[in-house]
This record gives C-alpha cells, sequence and structure tokens, in this order.
C-alpha cells in the first residue's frame, strides 16, 4: 500500500512541477516587459494618466459650458412690409438670445426714403421695451428655434 501511495505521490510531484514550469512561462510571457506585475504597474500608470486627461476634459467642458450660457443660441427672424407703398418684405424683426432667452431684438424698417434699425433689450424671453407684433413674433420664434441638446 505505500509503495503505491509512494507512487501516487511521485506522481503528483511531477505534474506540480510540470504545471509550475508552464505557469512561470506563461506569467513571463504574458507581457512585453517581462512578469505580469511589471505590466499592471505599467498598466496601472497609464490608468491613472487616462483619469486625469478625463478630469481635465471635464472641466474644460464645464468651463466652455458656462462660457456658452451668454452666446447667442437661438434665433428668430420675421419679414414684414412696415409701409404699404412697398412691397417684397425689406422690413424685419430679428430675435438673438442667449440660453436664458436674453438679448436683443432688432427690428429693421425699410421705406422709399430711408431706413432705420432700432434694438430693444430682452430678458427672459420679455422685451424690456414696448414691442411690435413683428418683434414679439421674432422673440418666440427664437425660443421655439432652440436646438435641444
Amino acid at each position: 500500500m505505500t509503495a503505491v501511495l509512494t507512487i501516487v505521490v511521485i506522481i503528483l510531484l511531477i505534474k506540480l512541477i510540470t504545471l509550475n514550469k508552464k505557469y512561470n512561462e506563461f506569467i513571463a510571457k504574458l507581457g512585453n516587459s517581462g512578469t505580469i506585475e511589471e505590466d499592471l504597474k505599467k498598466y496601472m500608470s497609464r490608468v491613472e494618466r487616462i483619469e486625469r486627461q478625463n478630469s481635465e476634459l471635464v472641466r474644460a467642458c464645464d468651463i466652455l459650458d458656462e462660457n456658452l450660457k451668454g452666446c447667442i443660441q437661438k434665433t428668430g427672424m420675421v419679414r414684414y412690409n412696415a409701409f404699404q407703398d412697398t412691397g417684397s418684405e425689406l422690413s424685419f424683426a430679428l430675435a438673438l438670445l442667449d440660453r436664458e432667452n436674453n438679448g436683443v431684438v432688432l427690428n429693421g424698417i425699410y421705406s422709399r426714403e430711408m431706413s432705420n434699425i432700432y434694438a430693444k433689450p430682452v430678458k427672459e424671453g420679455k422685451a424690456l421695451y414696448k414691442i411690435s407684433e413683428e418683434e414679439d413674433q421674432a422673440i418666440k420664434k427664437a425660443i421655439r428655434n432652440k436646438k435641444e441638446n
């Protein structure tokens, strides 16, 4: 019986030595650097660098987003005839608004004798001065024309 156990132990030792040798060869060949530990260190270094770059990109995007709040993001234009003796709808009302619907509405009035352009401030989608129907339409059109994010 001990002879059988000795043979089993010897076979298991041979298998263990072979398996250990294959494991060491696998670990040595797994990465280009020689060992899996070195590869993991390089990988973790790259991951940390990418995380830093990602957080920098997020900060840059936040700054851009904040800066864009005040930029013209919505426009609305209405052409019309200011006077009955002029055609081709040469007069216009143009609303230029930011994200919070603040901006200006321009009204260009054309007649055969002269042309005038008037600017009126807009705050939260409402004009601060009395406005014409066309100017009101231009503001409403600009608010509706906002592109969805």
